[in-house]
């Protein structure tokens, strides 16, 4: 470093921002808000909300107070919906400035403050204070239940518990491309499961959806999924990869078995790859279009039955190059299958359809997914009979990512 340059001087509200910062890390869950509460405070902003959406994303629960409010209907709504920022009159000359709460791309909820001016400034650490806010609670809820407890209407059964523990965020991504994911039942879980990761070039992505709906589907979910992770850490190939999950259920679950779909998307040059283990064929949505047939492949044995099928093979790995601003899904079959009193069939036409016309408004896709989960729970009366998972893949190498990644 120069040695004759000058140490800029900090300002009064850049020193309190570094003492939020040093306080969070020996703050509680609680604590962490109201010293953000008292930060705004000092700078001249007014009171700090921070609402957490719930576990099937309808509403968005305060955490120090205050009403719960609906993603639909709300301002509030309206900023996660968009993940984009809302400003509204606050009453008493004063502004209502709400903000997104993102952990990397996964929405998680929202900020509010109460201001009685706005400019360029103020805004820029209004937005920081929401970066940090979203970063300290993303880290504070891995051993802490306060957030969780929280974001729960009700009580978790044992078996979505298990599998909820093993699950990554709803959505992460990049510039480049994004995988968003949601399932239900929220609260009742049984042997559906997805996983997703990223390294420098790739997007990993599973989908699995285990034998019953009980204790024993969500230990097979959970297995398969750890087997994958393993194999995957350890840099081995989709092919190994799906012979490590194989081992795994055969040594430890030799009586149940799963269907699962594992693939990679190079975020490079586009290619998508992927083993189908019995599972229902990815889709490919390209120009506003479902291109029919063109991931389907030749049907091949659920994992876990090595030892029991005999002539099983090597599982088949397929490639195919994607176009920029294409769309995979990947579902299990109580999506499709959902079926309301009458026995009319949720269908895969409506469900390609619904994602289409999300895209052609150029909706998020964590936003087209959170809908389209909504909409196939009211087309069951309000229920699941099995369950239902999507994930959608996007990739885009020029960075328009639809969500504001």
């Amino acid at each position: 470093m120069d040695e004759e340059h000058d140490e800029v001087p900090l300002g009064e509200s850049e020193l309190l921002f570094q003492n939020l910062v040093r306080s969070v890390h020996v703050s509680g869950p609680i604590e962490v808000l109201e010293a953000a509460d008292r930060y705004g405070a000092a700078i001249g902003l007014g009171k700090i909300t921070v609402h957490l959406v719930d576990l099937q994303q309808r509403l968005l629960v305060p955490l120090t107070g205050g009403p719960i409010l609906d993603v639909e209907t709300t301002v509030a709504g309206e900023t996660y919906r968009s993940d984009t920022l809302r400003l509204a009159e606050g009453g008493a000359d004063a502004l209502s400035l709400w903000l997104p709460l993102k952990d990397g791309a996964d929405r998680i909820g929202v900020v509010h403050i109460r201001t009685s001016w706005l400019d360029e400034p103020t805004l820029r650490r209004c937005q920081t204070l929401a970066a940090l806010l979203a970063l300290v609670i993303t880290s504070k809820r891995a051993y802490s239940d306060t957030y969780v407890r929280r974001t729960r209407a009700r009580d978790v059964q044992l078996r979505a518990e298990m599998l909820r523990a093993f699950l990554p965020p709803r959505t992460l991504g990049t510039r480049r491309g994004v995988s968003t994911a949601v399932l239900e039942p929220a609260y009742e879980l049984g042997g559906d499961a997805f996983d997703h990761s990223l390294t420098r070039d790739t997007l990993h992505a599973v989908i699995l959806d285990a034998m019953g709906h009980d204790l024993a589907s969500g230990l097979t979910a959970s297995v398969a999924m750890a087997g994958a992770r393993s194999a995957r850490r350890n840099g081995a190939d989709l092919a190994e990869l799906t012979e490590n999950v194989e081992r795994a259920l055969v040594t430890w679950l030799p009586e149940r078995f799963c269907t699962a779909i594992f693939a990679t998307l190079d975020l490079s040059t586009g290619v998508f790859s992927w083993a189908n283990c019995a599972h229902p064929a990815p889709l490919l949505i390209r120009d506003q279009r479902l291109v029919e047939g063109a991931l389907d492949r030749a049907p091949e044995l659920p994992l876990g039955l090595d030892g029991v099928v005999a002539d099983t093979t090597a599982r088949t790995v397929h490639h195919t190059t994607l176009e920029p601003g294409d769309q995979v899904l990947l579902y299990t079959d109580g999506v499709t299958e959902a079926h309301d009193s009458d026995g009319r069939m949720f269908g895969l036409e409506r469900f390609a359809d619904f994602v289409i016309r999300a895209a052609s408004a150029d909706e998020p896709a964590p936003e087209t997914l959170r809908r389209l989960i909504h909409d196939i729970h009211a087309h069951q009366r309000g229920g699941f009979t099995d369950d239902a998972t999507i994930m959608l893949l996007e990739w885009t190498p020029g960075g328009a990512v639809r969500g504001h990644l």
